[in-house]
């Protein structure tokens, strides 16, 4: 690939709405007035609070609307999948969860509420209540989870000379958008035994940084997590594996149903990958955490910057390490 062409692919990726996104997060933190340095530490996956003999951890999702009309029972699944990734991601066992639903009626209600119960009962984390309004003007949906953990995952503890890694569960096809799922196959043993996998590597010191790869995909996440360890990160391209018949592109900004980056020191990277590919989840090193502040895509001798969080802050969070 020549520059000229990486180059075409960086744009494309920076100008995607699910990267442009999370550019909404700056707004909201600012009005709330919060920064990486208040409670919780806004910007990783989870709000982790510490406790006697470790962390509790608070996280919630809230959902696009032309989402939950395209597939409200999948809308369902996901208000419980992807808050529990958040609290693996952090190194976490979820506890339980609760929910916050909006319809016009029962019956609007009975796909999102069946979607959620069943993933309920597939992680086997039970769902204890929420808020349900049935006289609204259209479908909402959001969703918190309640977790804890001893050791935690960080997106603000990535170093320079570390590897990043890609763990990814390959075994499952698009469901809508750029949504790649892997979990309705899957039997519930399987599911809650692989997000075990993330405290597991945390509790024997071999992960400490790292993030669940959100809407904006591997890029987008990768971006995250520099601006959060005030670090820059190269990406390999050429170590990127793809699945069959999925462009590298779309692959990029995808947002799978398992997916973390997780910044390992070199010596324990082979480790680390070798405990997810026994679970039949592919792992590798795409990339490298520099010094700086630029995420760059590299493929071969072709280098095109992708972002650079000093210049054009992302999460802007005001992250700062000593």
């Amino acid at each position: 690939m020549t520059d000229s062409a990486l180059m075409t692919l960086a744009q494309r990726l920076r100008d995607h709405p699910s990267i442009r996104s999370k550019l909404g997060i700056a707004r909201s933190t600012r009005a709330l007035g919060l920064t990486a340095a208040s409670p919780g530490q806004s910007g990783d996956d989870a709000a982790a609070l510490p406790r006697d003999g470790g962390y509790d951890l608070l996280a919630g999702e809230g959902f696009i609307p032309a989402f939950i009309a395209d597939d409200p029972w999948f809308a369902g699944w996901c208000a419980v999948m992807v808050n529990l990734s958040d609290i693996a991601a952090m190194g976490g066992r979820a506890v339980a969860m609760v929910n916050q639903i909006w319809a016009p009626d029962a019956a609007a209600a009975a796909p999102l509420l069946a979607g959620m119960r069943d993933a309920s009962a597939a992680y086997g984390v039970p769902l204890v209540g929420g808020h349900t309004n049935l006289a609204a003007p259209a479908l909402g949906l959001a969703a918190s989870v309640f977790g804890r953990a001893r050791c935690l995952i960080s997106s603000f503890e990535a170093r320079p000379g570390d590897l990043l890694i890609a763990a990814i569960d390959q075994r499952g096809s698009y469901r809508n958008f750029d949504n790649f799922c892997a979990a309705l196959d899957a039997p519930p043993d399987r599911l809650r035994r692989d997000l075990d996998l993330l405290p597991a590597l945390a509790e024997e010191g071999l992960v400490r940084a790292g993030k669940d790869i959100s809407q904006g995909g591997i890029v987008g996440t990768a971006l995250m997590l520099a601006e959060c360890s005030a670090v820059g990160i190269d990406l390999d391209l050429t170590n990127l594996t793809l699945p069959p018949r999925i462009d590298r592109e779309r692959w990029l900004r995808s947002f799978p149903s398992f997916g973390f980056l997780l910044a390992v020191a070199p010596d324990q990277a082979n480790a680390v990958c070798a405990r997810f590919c026994a679970r039949g989840i592919d792992a590798s090193a795409i990339g490298r955490v520099t010094s700086g502040s630029a995420v760059t895509l590299c493929v071969g001798a072709a280098q095109a910057l992708f972002w650079d969080h000093a210049a054009t802050p992302y999460l802007d969070l005001g992250a700062c390490h000593a």
